[in-house]
């Protein structure tokens, strides 16, 4: 079970603060790496990445820093000692058994959305990487998908905001509300349904198990699989393996 978490209200406003700065300075220079009259060009992996070392990256500096301030590591506040290999695996285990249900609920959206004359739009990130042209912009990528991404979200919706919320006598707006906020922050109504069930699914591990490496190895497999599935499309394929 989730040990309760001690964080304090101060320390959490000063993060929350410091995030949206971070997002705010990452969107500016998304503008500025994208150019003026540039607007209707395909979002460039470099400018996807500079939002996700401005937003990801940052977060997982102020996490960092707001654990010190609360003289812990990450490694007691996050309960990392706590049975690793069994994490671990569960985190496995569980990536596994959503990945149909993902891809089910999201094709549920998906015509749910087409019945409405809403035509759903790839997100940039997915538009980005069928874009890239180098394989050092593929790595870079696969970096920020698979360990970056996962690692900041982990410690910021479930290592943070969870407990906080609970912590604070709202343990269902905890579960709920920060799972709803994780599906709204990636700003696609084809991915949120699936994304608020998955948030519900990585914040139960984490309440089950009490170490955050669980969820952060579901997150992060969950990505894996779903990277892996974009470049082995037919097109990806054309493109770097002409002569298979």
């Amino acid at each position: 079970m989730l040990p309760d978490k001690p964080w304090k209200l101060e320390s959490l406003l000063r993060l929350l603060v410091g995030i949206f700065a971070c997002v705010c300075i990452g969107s500016l220079l998304a503008l500025l790496v994208r150019g003026a009259g540039a607007a209707s060009q395909p979002p460039s992996v470099w400018r996807v990445l500079a939002g996700v070392v401005c937003f990801q990256g940052a977060t997982v500096f102020l996490v960092w820093r707001f654990v010190r301030e609360h003289e812990m590591t990450c490694a007691i506040a996050f309960g990392v000692r706590n049975g690793p290999k069994q994490a671990l695996v569960f985190g496995a285990v569980f990536a596994a058994l959503f990945l149909p249900i993902a891809h089910a609920l999201q094709s549920l959206s998906g015509l749910f959305l087409l019945r409405f004359d809403f035509n759903p739009v790839s997100q940039q990130s997915v538009r980005a990487i069928s874009n890239a042209t180098a394989w050092h912009e593929i790595a870079a990528f696969a970096f920020a998908t698979i360990v970056l991404a996962p690692l900041a979200e982990e410690l910021l919706f479930r290592g943070v905001l969870y407990p906080a919320v609970k912590r604070a006598g709202f343990p269902r707006l905890a579960l709920w509300g920060t799972s709803a906020l994780f599906a709204l922050i990636h700003f696609n109504l084809a991915t949120a349904l699936p994304l608020f069930a998955f948030a519900l699914l990585l914040a139960t591990l984490y309440e089950k198990t009490g170490n955050l490496a669980a969820p952060f190895a579901t997150h992060s497999l969950f990505n894996a699989v779903n990277l892996a599935a974009l470049y082995l499309q037919p097109e990806f394929q054309r493109k770097f393996f002409p002569h298979s």
